[in-house]
Parts: C-alpha cells; sequence; structure tokens
C-alpha cells in the first residue's frame, strides 16, 4: 500500500510543482517555529505535522532525482539504438510499399509507351526505362540495408555473404569471410547487432581507408560470439570517445555491442590499417548449448 501510494504521488506532482510545494512548506514551518519559538508556547501538533510533510516531500524529491540519474545512461543508450531501429524498419517500408510501387508503375508505363512511339523517340524511351530500373534497384538495396529481412530466413552468415557480395561488387576490394562454426541458434538481438557492426565498417572502410584486402571473421566461443573485422587501408588514430570526436559509426558500434553486455576495441595506426574487435556474450539461457559448437565437416 505504501509502495503504491509513493508512486501515486511520484506520477501526480511535477518536478515544477514540487519544488514550489517544498518551498511553500519551509517557509511555513519555519514561520510556524519561530512562531512557537517567540511566544515560547508548547509546539502545537499542527507544527510537528507540517514539519513532517516537508520531510515527506523532500525525501521524495531525493528519490525521483536518484532513479532518474542511476537508470538515465543505459535506458538512454538502449532505447536510442532502438528508436534507430525501428526508423530504419520504418524507412525501409514506406520506401518498399510506396516508393518502390511508384517506380514500379512509371516502369510499367514506359515500357507500355515505349512499344507505342514512333522509331526516332525509341532510345529516348529505352534511356527512360534503364534509368527507372536502376533506380528500382537501388531502392531495393536501400530497403535491404535499413531492414536486413533475410536475417530471419537465412541467418548471420548467409546474410553477412549476401551484404558483403552486393557492396563490394563493383569495387576492387577482396574480401573474405571466415566462420568454421555453424551460427545456428543465434539471438536475434545478437545477430542484428553483430551485422550492424560489420555494416559500418565496410562502409567506413569504403569511404575513408582505400582498402584492397578485408576479412570478416565469426567465432563462436564459449564466452560469446566473436567478431574481427581487419582491412590493409589507410588506417587512423582511433579516439578514446569516438562520439565527441565526430566519429559517429565507430561510436555507433561501440554502443551496439555495449549495450549487449560485449567489448569493443580498435587497433589501428596510419599507414597500417584497422582492425576492429567485438565480443557479443551469451545469454544466460544460451551459455550451456555456446559452450559446445558445432563445426563444419
Amino acid at each position: 500500500m505504501y509502495a503504491s501510494f509513493k508512486s501515486l504521488i511520484a506520477r501526480s506532482v511535477s518536478p515544477s510543482h514540487a519544488r514550489r510545494l517544498t518551498l511553500s512548506l519551509c517557509l511555513c514551518s519555519l514561520v510556524a517555529s519561530l512562531w512557537v519559538y517567540l511566544l515560547d508556547a508548547p509546539l502545537p501538533l499542527l507544527i510537528v505535522l507540517l514539519n513532517l510533510a516537508t520531510l515527506m516531500v523532500v525525501g521524495l524529491q531525493q528519490w525521483r532525482s536518484r532513479t532518474a540519474i542511476k537508470f538515465e545512461p543505459q535506458e538512454l543508450a538502449a532505447r536510442l539504438l532502438q528508436v534507430q531501429e525501428n526508423e530504419r524498419h520504418r524507412l525501409s517500408r514506406e520506401l518498399h510499399d510506396d516508393i518502390g510501387q511508384l517506380l514500379t508503375a512509371a516502369k510499367l508505363q514506359s515500357e507500355w509507351l515505349q512499344r507505342r512511339l514512333p522509331q526516332d523517340l525509341q532510345n529516348h524511351c529505352s534511356v527512360l526505362c534503364n534509368t527507372l530500373n536502376e533506380t528500382l534497384a537501388k531502392v531495393r538495396d536501400v530497403c535491404a540495408i535499413l531492414n536486413p529481412r533475410q536475417l530471419t530466413s537465412l541467418g548471420l552468415e548467409a546474410s553477412l555473404r549476401a551484404h558483403l557480395l552486393k557492396t563490394l561488387e563493383n569495387t576492387q576490394v577482396c574480401w573474405s569471410l571466415e566462420c568454421q562454426q555453424r551460427l545456428t541458434g543465434i539471438p536475434e538481438e545478437m545477430a542484428v547487432a553483430a551485422f550492424r557492426v560489420t555494416q559500418e565498417a565496410v562502409t567506413n572502410m569504403l569511404r575513408h581507408a582505400k582498402a584492397r584486402n578485408l576479412l570478416v571473421r565469426l567465432q563462436r566461443l564459449p564466452e560469446g560470439l566473436s567478431l574481427i573485422i581487419c582491412d590493409d587501408g589507410q588506417g587512423f588514430l582511433p579516439a578514446p570517445d569516438p562520439g565527441r570526436e565526430g566519429q559517429r559509426g565507430m561510436a555507433g558500434m561501440c554502443e551496439r555491442t555495449h549495450q549487449l553486455g560485449g567489448t569493443f576495441s580498435v587497433s589501428s595506426e596510419p599507414g597500417k590499417g584497422t582492425r576492429i574487435n567485438a565480443l557479443f556474450p551469451w545469454a544466460p539461457r544460451a551459455l550451456e548449448r555456446a559452450s559446445a559448437p558445432k563445426v563444419l565437416e
């Protein structure tokens, strides 16, 4: 009963109202205490109750501020990543359902026109059809990046292989995905985190590293799922706090790993490539199953 009364007060009293109430009670208590002291009279019960009410309001404010400070950083990081994933899924649905359907309709209309236009306009219509086909393919690629639906059906290894094939097909990067053990039974949140970390690392490599070789290695360990990403690019000096230094991609990878209770480290020097190590620990219910990995024959 006390807990429900406490929660009811916490919900009903806003911070600004609580501050004004506390100030009013303190002033009233001070005036009443001075009045009793000056009159040299016995302490009335009303003043005792007033002091108790002031003490309760001050204690309630202290409890609310301590709870907010205790849970704010962890909840903020978890909710931020969850909001990001939800926003990615929403954008993917809108691109696929709305923009994709409009482009498909425009493509069908252009093909219908191409069959009926005179010969001197055929080339222009053909260019239009090719442009629409390329745009539709790009939209599908963006949808796949925003919402990797194949993670559920194909699994982590096949999804990463498909992503690397699609992302690096028109580059000169020689890449390798090493996975000597089956990755069945990987929790969904762990698979999404490993996929996103690899996705961001490959994007950073293509933008900044100018690497020629890329290695992605996944391994089941007794303590968790190990992810290693190496390239022979230009390298850089990792910042102690990537978020403050403007390295948002690196900060996002670190947050995703730490959200699951894992460890994340980056080893890099200018001219010596980059190595990323991430370890995602098993949940307690999956620890026994993960300690006996199945090796591919």
